[in-house]
Parts: structure tokens; C-alpha cells; sequence
């Protein structure tokens, strides 16, 4: 068996903490572990697993390679896709590259963004699924509702095949709440999980039947495929070609051989900020409290502080978000709503909709403390070991102060060290490179100043990390 663990989606809903070039599946919203790590470690245990297939899009390669080896954990393959095309072809590039063996393993398709509080449940329905996958069945997993949820679709169980085990009647589109209501009465009615598991073969030879023009654009995406590091690209030009289309639309929904397996684990994709809270422990007042926040006379409120304190005084029902740059409140029942505001901020061209003002890099990160005309201030930390590309910039200087470790720095053909409380200045037009040659985390500041401070603004000669 070979996890197959999609890593797309922005998590907007989840803004101003998710957002498009760090979104919700790398943060660690339950628990101290990130969401992608967290599901990693839930398939710890399982028998014949093989080390997972990633698919992701080229900006997050490095951070999701970066968390599987913070939990010990290797991918056997991580798949670029140069654009999104939904799950059917990405599914589609996983099952290809596991088929690459010359085995026919099973795929258990997992999104990255989902909790699990009942692991064990979790894996005993994994294995019940995977007797069924067996037998040549395309197994999705089917949540027993809890309540009349209107933000996910459901599955209606036909024909029982064991127990907890149905062939699939219809997949329903999310419903209004009148049939929500109904459907939880019913008992014949799962969530749908969006976790499926089936041998790679069936699940190609269903797209095959069903919609072989997605599966004919993944061929030759992948067939045109280069290895990069640890990465596989696919095809830009031909990946591009491909439709558009969730895996229920291109094969679970028209194939014959669906079944579901009933889970009942504790199971949420903490798809918004009410979908958290409803999660996690809260307190006495019912409120869910992370960071630095101070209550009086305040109940049934999500607060979640990230680097000041947050103090609410006689409010009911909130949620109060505070990041580096931008601060969310809103009502508790309005929060689906979020992804509206990140609709307005795309519109209007503002950044915080797409970056956080600490933006991480495969040698470490940066943090933007301070800008203004002509000027800009940021907080470097650079990784044990690990290097910036050699490169140079058309419209900056900038002044680098080490406040902790030591810097190797080049500047064009002169090399140099600087450690705590020293100084380098590169000008404009010169090739540099900053390196940390020690073995702890090198700090320093960056004073940048020039006509244009864009990131943009880098010509790269060397990089480690295949950037152009």
C-alpha cells in the first residue's frame, strides 16, 4: 500500500493564518505538529505501507519535502503539478508513478488538511478497505455524520457488501438544510471524506473508460516528466491540456465497482475557523484560546493570538484571528464567509492574501519587519549548513548585520566571515552569496535600499535548490 497524500488547496476559509503560498495543510492547527505531518504519522503502524507519494504544486515543494523529514518520515516520490487540475489528475500522476515499480500497489488517497482523532478506528476501516480494493473495488470512506452538515456532500449507501461495508447508491452534492436534517434521519447517508483507496491499475483503468482524455494528458504529462532533486515535474505544457475534474465527477460517481467503508473516528477537514473550534478542547466559557489572549466576561470564542497579546472584554461568539500583518474578527456562524474577504483582497491586489509577512525558503526564512519608500527591513534565519543562491540585484544594496551564528559571505571574488554584532554591505550590482557554515541557526538583519525592492529583483548564477 502507498499513501498518495494531495498537499493543493490555499485553505482560504482559514485566512488571515492559511494562506496561498503557506496554507492550512503546513500549519499546525491541532496539535504541535503540522496538518500534512499529522497525517503522515496516523498511517504509522499500518502493515506493507510503502513511504507516501506527495503531489503538490511547485511553490510548496520545499516546505512539504522539509516537514516529512522534521517527522523522520522520506516521500518515495514528490509530484509537482505546474497548475491545479483537482484530484482526478493528480490521482491520475500518482497512480502512474507508483505503476513505475512494476507492481500494482493499492493507493490510499489522502488530503493533507484532515484530522483524525480516533487513529486506531481509522486504521482498522484502512484495512477493511483494503480487503475490498483487493477484490478490484474503488473504496471511499464515508463519515457517519453528526450533525445536519450542509458544507460537505454526502454518499447514500446502496446494496450492503459486509459489514460497514456498502456498495455506493449516488454521491449528493452539498444539500440545504432541510435535507441535511433529513439525511442524518435516514441513516442511509455518510459524509463524503474525500479518502479513497484502490489498486493504481483499476483506478487508471476506470479514468481510462470514464474520461480518457484526463488520463491521456497525464500520460504524456508524466512520460515528459524531469527529475529534480527530490522532485518530479510534470510536463507544463501538457499537464496544462488537462481537464479540470475532481476524482467523484471522473470515475467514482459513473464507475460500477464503488463502495464505502463507514468511519467513525473522530474525522473533520477543519474546513473554517468554526470547524477548529468545534474540534478542540476548549475551556469552562466554551472558548478556544491559543497565544497570548486575555478573556473577561467572554464566551464561546475562538481567539487565536500570534505575536502580541489579544484581550476581549463582554463578547459572545467571535472569532478573532491576529497575525504579524492582518487581523480577522468576525461572528462564529459567519466564518464560511472568510473566503469572500480573501476574494476582496485578490481583487484589490493586496498581498496579505497570498503571503505571510514571514515567508519560508528551503535554507530558512525571512521575516519583512519594516518597509517604506526606497527602504526595507527584514529578519533573516538561515539553517545549519544551508546557503542562498549566488546572485546579484539590478535596483538594491543591502546592509547585513549578524546578531546570532556566523556568515559566511561572498562578494564577487572576495569571501568572508562575520559573526555577532559585524557588519557587510553588498552594493547594487555585485554577486554575493550568504551562507551558515555553523552548526546553529545564523540571524541577521537585512537593511535593503534602492529604486525597487521587489523579489523579483534577483538574477540567480548557482542555487542549490534548482531555482532559476
Amino acid at each position: 500500500m502507498i499513501p498518495v497524500i494531495l498537499c493543493g488547496g490555499s485553505g482560504s476559509r482559514l485566512w488571515p493564518l492559511s494562506r496561498e503560498t503557506y496554507p492550512k495543510q503546513f500549519l499546525p492547527l491541532v496539535g504541535d505538529e503540522t496538518m500534512l505531518q499529522s497525517t503522515v504519522r496516523r498511517l504509522e503502524g499500518l502493515p506493507k505501507l510503502q513511504p507516501p507519494i506527495l503531489v503538490c504544486n511547485e511553490e510548496h515543494r520545499f516546505a512539504a519535502a522539509e516537514q516529512l523529514r522534521e517527522v523522520r518520515h522520506d516521500a518515495q516520490s514528490i509530484l509537482l503539478e505546474p497548475c491545479a487540475r483537482n484530484t482526478a489528475p493528480a490521482i491520475a500522476l500518482a497512480a502512474l508513478a507508483a505503476l513505475e515499480s512494476g507492481e500494482d500497489p493499492q493507493l490510499l488517497v489522502l488530503p493533507a488538511d484532515h484530522a483524525v482523532a480516533d487513529v486506531p478506528a481509522f486504521q482498522e476501516a484502512v484495512l477493511l478497505a483494503s480487503d475490498l480494493a483487493a477484490q478490484g473495488h474503488l473504496v471511499t470512506f464515508g463519515i457517519v455524520p453528526t450533525r445536519a452538515e450542509t458544507g460537505y456532500g454526502y454518499i447514500r449507501r446502496g446494496e450492503a457488501l459486509a459489514a460497514d461495508v456498502w456498495k455506493v447508491a449516488e454521491f449528493v452534492e452539498k444539500p440545504n438544510i432541510d435535507t441535511a436534517e433529513a439525511y442524518l434521519s435516514d441513516g442511509d447517508h455518510s459524509w463524503n471524506s474525500g479518502m479513497f483507496l484502490f489498486r493504481a491499475s483499476r483506478y487508471l483503468e476506470e479514468l481510462g473508460h470514464h474520461r480518457g482524455d484526463i488520463l491521456a494528458a497525464c500520460q504524456s504529462a508524466y512520460e515528459c516528466a524531469a527529475r529534480d532533486l527530490d522532485f518530479t515535474r510534470v510536463n507544463k505544457e501538457a499537464f496544462a491540456a488537462c481537464a479540470d475534474e475532481s476524482v467523484d465527477y471522473a470515475v467514482m460517481e459513473p464507475t460500477e465497482s464503488a463502495a464505502v467503508v463507514s468511519l467513525d473516528a473522530g474525522w473533520s477537514d477543519v474546513g473554517s475557523w468554526l470547524g477548529l473550534w468545534e474540534l478542540a478542547e476548549r475551556d469552562a466559557d466554551d472558548n478556544l484560546l491559543q497565544g497570548d489572549v486575555l478573556l473577561e466576561g467572554s464566551e464561546g470564542c475562538l481567539v487565536r493570538a500570534e505575536s502580541r497579546l489579544v484581550s476581549l472584554l463582554g463578547v459572545k461568539d467571535l472569532v478573532v484571528v491576529d497575525t504579524d500583518d492582518a487581523l480577522l474578527i468576525a461572528e462564529k456562524q459567519r466564518v464560511q464567509d472568510v473566503k469572500k474577504l480573501v476574494s476582496s483582497l485578490k481583487c484589490s491586489g493586496r498581498t496579505e492574501a497570498r503571503r505571510h509577512r514571514k515567508v519560508y525558503r528551503p535554507w530558512g526564512y525571512y521575516d519583512s519587519i519594516d518597509a517604506g519608500p526606497r527602504f526595507q527591513v527584514k529578519r533573516i534565519v538561515v539553517k545549519p549548513g544551508q546557503q542562498l543562491s549566488l546572485q546579484m540585484h539590478h535596483h538594491r544594496a543591502e546592509h547585513w548585520i549578524v546578531v546570532r551564528g556566523t556568515a559566511k559571505v561572498t562578494r564577487d571574488d572576495e569571501e568572508l566571515l562575520i559573526t555577532e554584532n559585524q557588519s557587510t554591505y553588498i552594493p547594487l550590482g555585485v554577486v554575493h552569496r550568504l551562507e551558515n557554515p555553523g552548526t546553529i541557526p545564523l540571524e541577521l538583519i537585512e537593511v535593503q535600499s534602492g529604486s525597487y525592492l521587489g523579489e523579483d529583483d534577483i538574477v540567480r548564477f548557482d542555487d542549490d535548490y534548482g531555482r532559476g
